[in-house]
């Protein structure tokens, strides 16, 4: 497991600023590339601690391979779970002997600078115009997180509602009836608002457990560290707060927390707080963030088989793969006295 120390230790900062990153502190005052470099760190440290794989034999690169993330670097330290995504893609491509090159949007129009493009990963969610752009380049290409055109392209999207069952029922056997949701609106670059999955399947449910309560929910702008603190506030102004809530990314999640320490609220004794991802910065938290965790580096080296699908063996028809989600316990829940 990747510490601070090691993690400071590799971005050249003190430790003191690794942990203000980790828990999104917003008075701190480092330049944006610091903090996406601390980020990417964190995740590399982890990603080489859990996977403890030997190194391939060099091979010559047979592919090249463009990755394209929806969100601009701002919106990356907004939402952390993206900017891993499309670093552990990148990494999987190289273990795989791939080449690949990042896509950009300049003047509302992707930028692919090679010729030769062998296929496209594209994280996030995108509209027809910009999948119709894409297909330009080539027609090997792969959603993450998303599951357009199912018809015409390959997909590696979350089974949302495994995490979530699993995270109700936890509540449920500590005792919780009073659970909450905290989301936010996903708006991608074509400024369209998306359904959240997470905010539906809680619903859903929680209404098979009879336990549904519309007063419990909220939903912010968006999904962010700034918008879990100012949704949590604006549950604090309620005349019933919840005994625990789901919230929809651990991003959110750091918000809250912070939200309900100024506030005096214990988490856990008086609150319990479950989040969603099971980003590396989460176990840095206090308390450690208990989570729904979402299998990024199988999501990546789904993605790229499906890709030397299409690629080698000519496969035609579409694959949409569901990746499961899965509960990790740590220390932001407890039972009901």
């Amino acid at each position: 497991m990747a510490t601070i120390k090691e993690i400071a230790k590799k971005a050249g900062v003190s430790p003191a600023t690794v942990s203000r990153v980790l828990n999104h502190d917003t008075t701190l005052s480092v330049s944006s590339e610091t903090k996406v470099r601390i980020l990417k760190i964190a995740e590399e440290l982890e990603y080489v601690t859990v996977r403890e794989r030997k190194r391939n034999k060099a091979k010559k690169t047979t592919l090249n391979i463009g990755v394209l993330d929806w969100y601009s670097e701002v919106e990356l330290l907004d939402d952390p779970y993206y900017l891993y995504l499309m670093t552990t893609i990148e990494k999987e491509c190289a273990q795989a002997n791939i080449s690949t090159f990042k896509i950009s949007k300049i003047n509302d129009k992707y930028q692919v600078m090679i010729n030769n493009v062998d296929g496209i990963i594209a994280i996030g969610k995108f509209s027809n115009e910009e999948i119709e752009e894409l297909s330009t380049y080539t027609n090997n290409i792969v959603f993450v997180d998303s599951s357009p055109q199912e018809k015409i392209y390959d997909s590696v999207t979350i089974n949302f509602r495994l995490g979530i069952t699993e995270a109700i029922q936890y509540l449920i056997q500590l005792g919780h009836t009073e659970i909450g949701f905290i989301g936010g609106s996903v708006v991608g670059d074509y400024k369209e608002k998306t359904i959240d999955n997470r905010k539906k399947e809680f619903i859903s449910i929680m209404e098979e457990y009879q336990l549904f309560n519309p007063d419990y929910i909220y939903t912010g702008n968006k999904i962010s560290h700034q918008e879990g603190y100012s949704v949590l506030n604006q549950a604090l102004q309620g005349h019933k707060l919840p005994t625990a809530f789901l919230i929809a990314n651990d991003t959110m999640a750091t918000g809250a927390l912070r939200a309900l320490h100024e506030a005096k609220i214990n988490v856990p004794n008086e609150m319990s707080i479950i989040g969603f991802n099971d980003l590396v910065t989460s176990k840095f938290l206090i308390p450690p963030l208990t989570t729904i965790r979402v299998h990024i580096s199988f999501m990546a080296l789904t993605a790229i088989d499906l890709l030397k699908e299409r690629i080698y063996k000519g496969r035609v028809i579409p694959k949409k793969v569901l990746i499961p989600s899965e509960l990790v316990i740590r220390k932001s829940c407890k039972k009901r006295s």
